[in-house]
C-alpha cells in the first residue's frame, strides 16, 4: 500500500486530444435509489481526489463513507448522493492495500459486497474483498470520450488546462486565504492571521482593542483554515448582543454561511445531535446555558474550530469556577482549536486574565502562583527590549543584562554584531526577535492597542441640552414607568390614531436632528437610535423635512439593508443620512462619513462605543464630529454626564470604561430615577477619580514586549504588499470571461468597475453564486468595501472557486479534437497530447499543496509513438 500522502494522478485537460490512464469498465452508473451497504466501495464524482470511498454505516436517509485516502468522512443524503459504485471487470488492474498488484478473473458478487477473483504478477491465482482494495485508486476516462466521438470544443479544453495551471498556482501563494475577505489589508490584522492560521490546531487569545478589528482577525483565521481544508467545522459562541453582528460579517466579509441556532433552530433538526447538521454554527452563550443537553451536544459534535467572543465574562477564580466558564472549558477539551475573543486582557484583574489562558492551554497555565512568579520577570525583558529598540549606544548595564538573559541561546555572536555599526542595524533587528520569542505568552496572545498602531482620527464631541416637554415630563413622573420607558420617552406615548398625531411632530429632538442634518449639508451623517420603531419614524421625519434618509433595523432582510447600505455610500445621487437602530447597525461601518448624531444612549458604555465605532474605524480619514441632543433634568441627561464627565468616553477610547461602570452600575440605575439629587454629583465624580486611577495603572502595566510581539512591523508589511498584488493580478477577469462565456453566462456593462452577471439563454447548468435575476460584480477592493450590495471578486471567492470545480470535477473539456498547423509537422499527421495532474492525496489538515502544489505533465505523440513534447504548446495554430 502506497504512503499516505503518495503521488497520485487525475485527469488534467489538453489542447488537441485528451488521452490518459485507461479505466475499463470500472463503473456502474448509479439507480435512481443506490443501494448501499457497509464495506462496499464508491467515489465521489464531485471530489474525485478524495479517493476510492467505504461505505461505513447506512441509516433510513443517509449514507457514511470514508475515504480513507485523504482522513475524511462524508454523510450524504441517499436520494441525490453525488456518488459513483466502483465495480471491475475481467482484464481490470487492480491494487491492494499491500501495494499487490492483481489482475481480475472474474467478480463475485454476494450481498452487495464484491469478492474479486484475480492472478497476480506471478500468474498465481488470488481473492480479495473490495474492502481491501488500494483507497488510492482514482478514475478518468477521457480516452474513452475521445475515442467514442465525445468531442468538446478546443476553447473548453484550453480553458481545463488554464484553470489546472492557475490551482496550481494559487494553492502556493503566500496569502492564501487572506485575499477573498471583504476587507482592507491592514498590517497587524494580517499579522495575526498570518500567524494563527499557520498553526495545525490554533488556540490563542485575541486581545486587541476596540475597534482594531479582532471579529475579522478571527474571520481571516477561520476563512484560511476552511480554505486550505484545515478546518470542516466550526463553532462561534457569542453574547446574544452580538449575534447578528457575527452573522452579518461572516456573510458580508467572509463569504461564509454560518447557521444561526437558537431554540426553534434546535428543536427542527432531524439529527440525535442537532449541531451535526451544520457545518458552520452560530449560536449565544446563553442559547447554550439555557439547556444541559445543548451544552452536551455542542461539546460532542466534532468541531475542528471553537470560537468564543467576549471571553472576559468568563468567570473563574481558583475559589469559585462560573457555570459558563466550566462549559466552556469541556468545549475547549474536546476542540483542537480554540479562539479566545476579548478587549481586555488584564482590566478585570491577573486570575481572571490568567483563567482565559488557562483554557487554551491547561498544561502550560496550571499553576496561578506559577504563573505571577513567571510574569515578573517580563518586565525586566521589556526593559531591555525598549534599550535595544530605542538607545543609539548600549550601555555596560544593559549588554550585561543581555549577556545575562541569552547566556543559553548561544548568542555571542550576534551581540559581537549589535558592537559594530556596519552590523548594528540587522543585529538589533535578530536581536529583538529573539527576546520577543522568550516572551512567555507571546505564541498564545496577541495584543495591540491605538497608541502602537496609529492612524486613528480624533473625536469631537458637540451636544445640545434640550428642554423637556410638558407631556414627556408628565410621562417621566409616573412612578411604574420602567427604566427602558425613562430612557426613550417616545414609548411612553400612546401610538398615533391618525395622520398628524406621530409623537415626532412634538419632539424637540427630532427639530434640533433635522436642523443639525441640514446644517452640516452636503456632509453625510450615520443617525443611531435603540430601537427599530423609533428609526422609522425618525426617517418618515427626515424625509417630510426634505433630507434625503434611508432606514436600517434588525426587522429588515439583510438584502434590504445592503441596498440602504449602498445607497448612503453612494457620494453621487445617494442618501445624506442613514437612519440606524441599535441591532440593525450591528456589522457595518460607515468610516466613510465623519457625523454621528445620537437620537439617545444605550445603557452600557460598551453599547456606546460600539456606535462611535461605526465611523471610527481604521480608514477613517477626518475628524468624527459626535451630534447628542438630550434632554434636560432626565435620565438621558444622566447618562450623558455619566458617559462624559464620568467616564470620558465621547471624545477619546477609555480602556478603563467597562471596568468603571460595572462598579457603578447598580448605584447608577439606581440614580436615573432622580437624576438631578445631589447624590447623582456624587457618583458622576467617583466614576471620574476611579476611571483616571485606572486608566493610571493599565498604562504603566501596559506590556510593550507584547505589543512589539503582535504587529513585527516588516512582516506584516510584507503580507500588506502580497495581499496588493494579488489585487493587481490582470489574469482574474479574463479568465472569468472565458469561463462565463463557456457556461452561458451572460455579461452586460454596469460601470467602468462593475459589470452584471445574468444567466443567458444558454445557461449549461445552475452556476454558482449566481441568483436567477443576476448579481453586479466587481474586482476592485475599495469598490467591494464601499458596496457591500455587491460581490466582490477574487481568487477565493465561492462563485470563481465553485466555477473551477465544475470545470475540473466534471467532463467538460477533457477531451477534444482540433486542425492545426506546425512549420515542423508534415501535413496529415496525427498527434495525441495528454495532460496528467500529478498531486498528493492526504488528509486537508496537512495542508499538502504547500510543498506539493498539483502538478501538470504534458506529452505529446505522433502516431508513430514518438515523442514529440519538445514542441511549445505556442508554436501550434489551431485551424
Amino acid at each position: 500500500m502506497p504512503p499516505r500522502g503518495s503521488p497520485v494522478r487525475r485527469p488534467g485537460s489538453a489542447r488537441r486530444a485528451f488521452l490518459t490512464e485507461s479505466k475499463p469498465r470500472h463503473k456502474s452508473r448509479r439507480s435512481l435509489v443506490p443501494l448501499f451497504v457497509p464495506g462496499q466501495r464508491w467515489i465521489s464524482e464531485t471530489e474525485p481526489e478524495l479517493g476510492l470511498g467505504i461505505v461505513l454505516s447506512v441509516e433510513p436517509n443517509r449514507v457514511t463513507v470514508l475515504f480513507i485516502a485523504a482522513s475524511d468522512r462524508r454523510i450524504y443524503a441517499i436520494r441525490n448522493a453525488p456518488l459513483t459504485r466502483v465495480r471491475f471487470a475481467a482484464g481490470d488492474p487492480i491494487q491492494t492495500q499491500d501495494g499487490d498488484r492483481l489482475r481480475v478473473t472474474s467478480i463475485e458478487d454476494k450481498d452487495g459486497l464484491i469478492t474479486y477473483h484475480c492472478i497476480d504478477e506471478d500468474g498465481e491465482p488470488a481473492s480479495i474483498e473490495e474492502m481491501d482494495l488500494n483507497p488510492h485508486l482514482q478514475f478518468n476516462k477521457p480516452q474513452e470520450r475521445l475515442f467514442t466521438g465525445q468531442l468538446d470544443s478546443d476553447e473548453l479544453f484550453s480553458l481545463r488546462y488554464e484553470t489546472l495551471n492557475l490551482i496550481g498556482t494559487l494553492e502556493q501563494s503566500p496569502v492564501r486565504g487572506f485575499c477573498g475577505g471583504r476587507t482592507t489589508a491592514i498590517p497587524h490584522q494580517l499579522f495575526i492571521a498570518n500567524e494563527v492560521s499557520h498553526r495545525v490546531a490554533p488556540r490563542v487569545l485575541l486581545a486587541d482593542e476596540v475597534g482594531l478589528g479582532k471579529t475579522i482577525e478571527a474571520g481571516l483565521v477561520i476563512h484560511h483554515q476552511l480554505l486550505t481544508g484545515r478546518a470542516e467545522r466550526v463553532l462561534i459562541v457569542v453574547p446574544d448582543p452580538l449575534l447578528h453582528q457575527w452573522l452579518v460579517e461572516m456573510r458580508r466579509r467572509f463569504n461564509l454561511r454560518f447557521s444561526l441556532f437558537d431554540a426553534e433552530k434546535y428543536l427542527e433538526a432531524e439529527e440525535e445531535n442537532p449541531f451535526q447538521s451544520e457545518q458552520l454554527v452560530l449560536c449565544s452563550l446563553d442559547f447554550l446555558m439555557a439547556d444541559p443537553k445543548r451544552q452536551a451536544h455542542a461539546i460532542e459534535a466534532g468541531w475542528d474550530i471553537a470560537v468564543v467572543d467576549e471571553a472576559h465574562h468568563l468567570g473563574w477564580t481558583r475559589t469559585a469556577v462560573s457555570a459558563e466558564y466550566t462549559s466552556v472549558e469541556r468545549l475547549g477539551n474536546q476542540v483542537p482549536g480554540l479562539l479566545l475573543l476579548t478587549a481586555t486582557p488584564e482590566q478585570l484583574g491577573k486570575e481572571s486574565h490568567f483563567a482565559r489562558l488557562r483554557l487554551l492551554d491547561p498544561v502550560r497555565f496550571h499553576d496561578y502562583d506559577a504563573f505571577l512568579t513567571e510574569e515578573a520577570t517580563y518586565a525586566g525583558l521589556a526593559d531591555v527590549i525598549q534599550h535595544v529598540l530605542v538607545d543609539p549606544e548600549l550601555d555596560p548595564d544593559t549588554l550585561g543584562r543581555l549577556h545575562a538573559l541569552l547566556a543559553q541561546d548561544l548568542a555571542e555572536d550576534l551581540l559581537q554584531r549589535l558592537e559594530d555599526p556596519a552590523t548594528s542595524p540587522q543585529a538589533r533587528q535578530d536581536l529583538t526577535q529573539l527576546l520577543l520569542d522568550r516572551h512567555g505568552t507571546g505564541r498564545i496572545l496577541f495584543r495591540n492597542t491605538r497608541a502602537a498602531i496609529q492612524g486613528f482620527p480624533g473625536r469631537q464631541l458637540l451636544a445640545t441640552p434640550l428642554a423637556l416637554p410638558p407631556h414627556y415630563a408628565a410621562a417621566l413622573a409616573q412612578p411604574d414607568a420602567p427604566l427602558q420607558y425613562r430612557l426613550h420617552p417616545e414609548m411612553l406615548l400612546p401610538t398615533a390614531s391618525q395622520p398628524g398625531a406621530e409623537w415626532w411632530r412634538n419632539d424637540p429632538r427630532v427639530d434640533w436632528l433635522i436642523n443639525t442634518l441640514k446644517s452640516i449639508r452636503p456632509a453625510k451623517a450615520l443617525v443611531i437610535c435603540a430601537l427599530g420603531d423609533t428609526a422609522m419614524d425618525i426617517e418618515d421625519a427626515l424625509r417630510i423635512a426634505g433630507i434625503r434618509s434611508a432606514v436600517f433595523h434588525e426587522g429588515m432582510t439583510i438584502i434590504a439593508r445592503d441596498r440602504a447600505a449602498a445607497w448612503f455610500a453612494d457620494h453621487e445621487d445617494g442618501a445624506q443620512v442613514l437612519v440606524c437602530s441599535e441591532i440593525g447597525s450591528e456589522g457595518r461601518n460607515f468610516q466613510f462619513a465623519h457625523h454621528l448624531a445620537l437620537f439617545d444612549l444605550p445603557r452600557h458604555p460598551d453599547l456606546l462605543e460600539q456606535r462611535i465605532g461605526r465611523l471610527d474605524r481604521i480608514g477613517q480619514t477626518d475628524t468624527i464630529r459626535i451630534h447628542v441632543g438630550y434632554f434636560e433634568q432626565s435620565p438621558q441627561a444622566l447618562l450623558f454626564r455619566w458617559y462624559h464627565q464620568g467616564l470620558d468616553v465621547f471624545e477619546q477610547l477609555n480602556p478603563a470604561a467597562q471596568t468603571v461602570h460595572a462598579v457603578f452600575e447598580e448605584r447608577l440605575l439606581t440614580q436615573l430615577a432622580t437624576p438631578d439629587s445631589p447624590e447623582a454629583d456624587t457618583l458622576v465624580r467617583k466614576a471620574h477619580a476611579l476611571s483616571l486611577t485606572t486608566q493610571a495603572a493599565l498604562h504603566q502595566g501596559r506590556d510593550r514586549l507584547l505589543e512589539l510581539n503582535s504587529c513585527r512591523v516588516t512582516e506584516a508589511q510584507r503580507l500588506v504588499e502580497r495581499v496588493r498584488e494579488h489585487d493587481e493580478d490582470s489574469r482574474l477577469w479574463p479568465y472569468l470571461e472565458r469561463v462565463f462565456d463557456a457556461y452561458g453566462v451572460r455579461i452586460e456593462e454596469h460601470s467602468e468597475l462593475c459589470h452584471i452577471l445574468r444567466p443567458g439563454e444558454h445557461l449549461r447548468m445552475q452556476f454558482p453564486e449566481l441568483p436567477d435575476d443576476g448579481v453586479t460584480v466587481t474586482l476592485d477592493r475599495a469598490t467591494g468595501l464601499a458596496r457591500e450590495d455587491i460581490l466582490f471578486l477574487t481568487w477565493e471567492h465561492p462563485m470563481v472557486r465553485g466555477a473551477m470545480d465544475i470545470i475540473l470535477n466534471s467532463e467538460h473539456g477533457n477531451a477534444a479534437l482540433s486542425i492545426l498547423r506546425h512549420p515542423d509537422l508534415d501535413p496529415g499527421q496525427l498527434l495525441i497530447e495528454s495532460f496528467l495532474v500529478v498531486e498528493c492525496s492526504a488528509p486537508g489538515r496537512l495542508h499538502i499543496s504547500r510543498f506539493f502544489p498539483p502538478v501538470l505533465i504534458r506529452s505529446l505523440f505522433d502516431a508513430d509513438g514518438n515523442d514529440v513534447s519538445h514542441l511549445p504548446l505556442e508554436g501550434f495554430e489551431t485551424v
